[in-house]
């Protein structure tokens, strides 16, 4: 089992547009049902590319823009290491090997899709795919105490997104808007006005 990381050890980063790209890649092929606990246990406690905090403040940001968070999390990371370029190599990476595959696995099940084992094995892949979530989620938890918005009220934004989305049914469109601009709110407020410039 992988240890968590020293949270005061300092970080290291990928030395080449080409290990950024095999990396994610390795991560992309170990994803079956979701790539994101793979994502988030090589770059900070295999790697030691990113703290949790940082990691959480990038997934946060990529929750939020259009698309897969995963590919928009690695899009983020390589231009953060090479510029565009790396941006690239990193997306690249998450993607292109993992297409060739599903677009394998799409033919065989046009085939196979009414065997009662393809169908008892999908229904696997998707429990262990919400187990990775919630193992993550659990993980990473530890990061809110030293968010600047505190722990309590944290909670509760994540409390009233789930009654919001899963009980009531309201478009996540709308719980981004409203929640989100409202915790953005807080976030400033509590964070206060910025430093005076020193020009």
């Amino acid at each position: 089992m992988t240890q968590d990381a020293d949270p005061t050890a300092e970080l290291a980063a990928p030395r080449n547009k080409r290990e950024l790209f095999t990396a994610f890649t390795s991560m992309s092929l170990q994803g079956f049902g979701g790539v994101l606990p793979i994502t988030q246990r090589v770059l900070v406690e295999q790697r030691r590319w990113l703290t949790r905090e940082q990691f959480v403040e990038m997934l946060s940001v990529s929750q939020v823009l259009p698309g897969p968070n995963v590919v928009n999390l690695a899009l983020m990371y390589g231009d953060r290491c090479f510029g565009l370029r790396g941006a690239f190599a990193a997306l690249a990476g998450m993607l292109v090997v993992p297409t060739l595959i599903v677009l394998i696995l799409t033919a065989l099940y046009g085939h196979y899709a009414d065997d009662p084992v393809v169908t008892g094995a999908l229904r696997g892949m998707g429990a262990v795919a919400a187990g990775l979530v919630i193992a993550t989620a659990l993980k990473l938890a530890s990061t809110l105490r030293r968010n600047v918005m505190g722990l309590a009220l944290c909670i509760g934004f994540g409390l009233v997104t789930i009654v919001a989305i899963a009980w009531l049914r309201v478009p996540l469109v709308w719980v981004i808007l409203g929640l989100g601009a409202v915790a953005i709110a807080v976030a400033y407020v509590r964070l206060g006005p910025p430093p005076p410039s020193s020009s």
